[in-house]
């Protein structure tokens, strides 16, 4: 889960949340998203710091910025910091995630953030980089990459099964995209929870429909419930484990179903 604020960060991680998500992407992002009604970040690298007091023997994982001319002192704070995995977004030259393994040096694991068409073209050879522990797949920027309409036409055109099909091969752990409350979202959780076991995604980030605001998010996630969100997402992950092939096909074809709809 993304914040910053590390008595949410402690309450989210005693209720179900693996890993707290600390975002210092900036570069670029406005540009490329400022017309979307999508995350953008005010964290700092001070944060992680903050964090790292609160959740003592808990996991931090850090989004630094694209690779530039500052990545070396990005990647050595946040570490110092108390970073556990560090994501690298928007990769376009191979050369920029070989670089970033190689400062990271093995220090902490990597997990490259495949959003671009460019990145794809050459994910059989990022995962055999030093470092490289997981793959998260962020359908914001990869289906504005390949000029698709909407975020899920992944899902649809063979794109993320084509991953699916690498990663599980070589034994990756992988994810892709938020997901929404049960019952919330363009396509409903449930649905996207169906297709995470068909591809055998273990990975994914919770979106803002588990709160409202920064400001008051402590407060409401007590009055909704937090943990018993979690535990409704555990339990339809759970109960998509033990259905059949045919009926996660059946589900991947309502979710191409939905998504004609809302491009007719």
């Amino acid at each position: 889960m993304i914040t910053n604020n590390p008595s949410i960060g402690k309450y989210v991680i005693e209720n179900g949340v693996d890993k707290v998500f600390i975002d210092l992407e900036k570069l670029g992002k406005d540009t490329r998203q400022g017309h979307l009604d999508t995350w953008k970040s005010n964290h700092s690298k001070d944060d992680i710091l903050s964090m790292r007091k609160e959740i003592k023997g808990k996991k931090i994982l850090v989004r630094l910025n694209p690779w530039n001319n500052n990545s070396i002192n990005e990647i050595n704070i946040a570490i110092d910091y108390g970073a556990d995995f560090l994501m690298l977004p928007m990769i376009v030259e191979f050369e920029d995630i070989t670089k970033f393994c190689k400062v990271v040096n093995s220090r902490v694991p990597v997990i490259p953030l495949i959003e671009t068409k460019e990145s794809l073209s050459f994910l059989d050879k990022i995962i055999d980089l030093d470092g490289v522990s997981e793959i998260h797949i962020g359908l914001n920027d990869l289906s504005l990459s390949f000029g698709y309409k909407f975020l899920f036409e992944p899902l649809v055109n063979g794109v993320l099964d084509n991953v699916a099909c690498l990663l599980n091969s070589n034994n990756i752990n992988w994810g892709f995209g938020g997901i929404a409350k049960i019952g919330n979202g363009i396509l409903p959780a449930e649905l996207i929870l169906g297709e995470h076991v068909r591809l055998k995604s273990t990975r994914v980030i919770l979106s803002r429909s588990f709160y409202n605001s920064q400001e008051s998010i402590y407060n409401e996630m007590s009055l909704n419930n937090f943990s018993r969100e979690i535990d409704k997402l555990n339990e339809v992950y759970n109960t998509w484990l033990s259905e059949s092939e045919e009926r996660l096909e059946k589900n991947h074809k309502e979710i191409r179903k939905i998504l004609k709809s809302l491009s007719d």
